[in-house]
């Protein structure tokens, strides 16, 4: 799917940035005898295996260079396309400046926790987005990596939160919390089977303050402590001392093909902090489940230069979330 969004054309000259060898090779084969593959990775093993694979299969004018991505692989060498295979949190500079005009970048771009592969390409001097997709990749290493922070809400991490923007959330408050009643809204805002609503987790990202993601073990689901559809990062946030989360979606009674969303809490104002989350999902339905639209503007930049939308601030860059399909 990566590849397609990369729109590779014959002639192309592409860098693959965490390499393997497999995805270079189909590059290779992409780009043409005209056009050129280079991909690196910081892991010897890695490139080491690569480089031999690469040439048992008879491609042995691709590139294999083992160093870290975060840094330009020469001066003033430039690709028409980089894709990037493994999670990012942020984009360096040298990932731009290599970037040749009309050129595309797709990348795993972590932001609030949640990873999706954009397509980017610049526009007015800005990166800005030509399409997303939902995805999952190891994480960075070397310069370019960041750790987002855990709670745990329940021994053993069996329940817990995960940060991922420094986000300003006291643990002290929300000892205990789970054992506390639980609260639930349904929004009364329906999906049917199989319909993707990924776009919606970064509504409510950009809509909740303290947001974060709750994760758990899958023991603490079965014992009915959360209710959750996916244990490695359902949408949340703290509102005061309650942790509010998307509930697992329930089976509308009336049509079993189609499933309600909603909300649960825990803690003091779990009734407030429901419905909160439970009016975001309507919001995001009222405004037509729209697709948002990320510009990626270089750190620094005043506020006032940036366009409408949700600013997330990262070490190199300042992402701007935006909604222009919304109603």
């Amino acid at each position: 799917m990566m590849l397609g969004q990369l729109q590779v054309e014959p002639g192309d000259r592409v860098l693959e940035i965490g390499s393997g060898g497999f995805n270079a090779a189909l590059l290779r084969e992409l780009v043409g005898a005209d056009g050129s593959v280079t991909t690196i990775d910081i892991d010897s093993d890695v490139t080491d295996r690569a480089e031999r694979c690469l040439t048992e299969a008879g491609y042995t004018d691709v590139q294999v260079i083992c160093k870290d991505a975060e840094f330009e692989v020469e001066p003033s060498r430039k690709f028409n396309k980089i894709i990037v295979t493994v999670g990012s949190w942020d984009i360096p500079p040298a990932w731009t400046s290599q970037l040749a005009e009309g050129g595309r970048l797709v990348v795993p771009l972590r932001t609030m926790g949640m990873t999706r592969s954009w397509a980017l390409e610049r526009e007015d001097g800005v990166l800005v987005s030509r399409g997303h997709l939902m995805c999952g990749f190891v994480p960075m290493q070397g310069a370019g990596a960041n750790h987002g922070t855990g709670i745990p809400l329940l021994e053993g991490n069996q329940v817990g939160l995960w940060m991922d923007e420094c986000q300003s959330i006291d643990g002290a408050y929300l000892d205990g919390v789970l054992s506390l009643p639980r609260a639930e809204v349904w929004s009364g805002v329906t999906t049917g089977p199989k319909v993707p609503y990924d776009d919606q987790d970064l509504w409510l990202a950009t809509a909740l303050p303290g947001f974060c993601l709750l994760t758990a073990q899958q023991e603490a689901i079965d014992n009915g402590i959360v209710g959750l559809a996916w244990r490695y990062g359902t949408p949340a946030f703290v509102h005061g001392g309650s942790v509010a989360y998307r509930a697992k979606p329930r089976q509308v009674e009336e049509d079993q093909g189609v499933y309600e969303f909603g909300a649960y809490a825990h803690g003091a104002g779990a009734d407030q902090a429901a419905e909160l989350l439970a009016e975001q999902i309507r919001a995001w339905d009222r405004a037509g489940r729209p697709s948002p639209r990320l510009s990626v503007h270089p750190a620094g930049t005043p506020g006032a230069d940036l366009p409408s939308g949700f600013v997330l601030d990262k070490r190199h860059t300042r992402l701007v979330i935006s909604w222009p399909t919304a109603r």
